[in-house]
């Protein structure tokens, strides 16, 4: 297996993968019966999708909790392969281009300018990218935007928490 900071470190790393999953559960929602995304893509749970879902199945929160954490280190593992560099990136920046790239896709952000600005150094740059991943089939979606750009009552911004990690 690959380098992982979520399961590296003891407390920290576990830590870690904590405020992850939760950042992430938060802007996924959690849905227990499989359902069509904007995207049309079958997903449940916090944005898990595949083949292994099972239409009209009620999951359980033990059942999505483990397929989250699943699919975060998952994600991770698919970022670090195509990016190394991100091992050694703030916390903060880390969880929010992770967050980004388990909503998009792994196979969409390697090969993102995003991506390449990371592997350039230019992490304020790649931050500044998170606002333009708003579409989806070319129209810009509000719960992306918010997501992204904007924030809530109970999270940061993709785009801010990605930046607060550089301060």
């Amino acid at each position: 297996m690959a380098k992982s900071r979520y399961l590296a470190g003891g407390a920290a790393g576990a830590a870690l993968l904590a405020f992850a999953t939760a950042y992430t559960s938060h802007w996924e929602g959690r849905r227990y019966v499989a359902y069509r995304d904007v995207g049309n893509v079958l997903t449940v749970c916090d944005g898990h999708t595949g083949s292994d879902i099972i239409p009209g199945k009620r999951y359980t929160d033990a059942e999505c909790d483990a397929i989250l954490q699943k699919d975060l280190i998952a994600h991770e593992q698919r970022m670090l392969a195509c990016a190394p560099v991100l091992y050694n990136v703030p916390d903060d920046t880390y969880v929010s281009i992770n967050d980004w790239a388990f909503n998009v896709g792994t196979g969409a952000a390697c090969k993102s300018t995003l991506i390449r600005k990371v592997k350039a150094g230019d992490l304020r740059g790649a931050c500044m990218e998170l606002s333009k991943w708003v579409y989806v089939k070319g129209r810009v979606i509000r719960g992306l935007t918010v997501r992204r750009v904007q924030g809530d009552a109970v999270n940061l911004s993709e785009r801010a928490l990605c930046l607060r990690g550089l301060k």
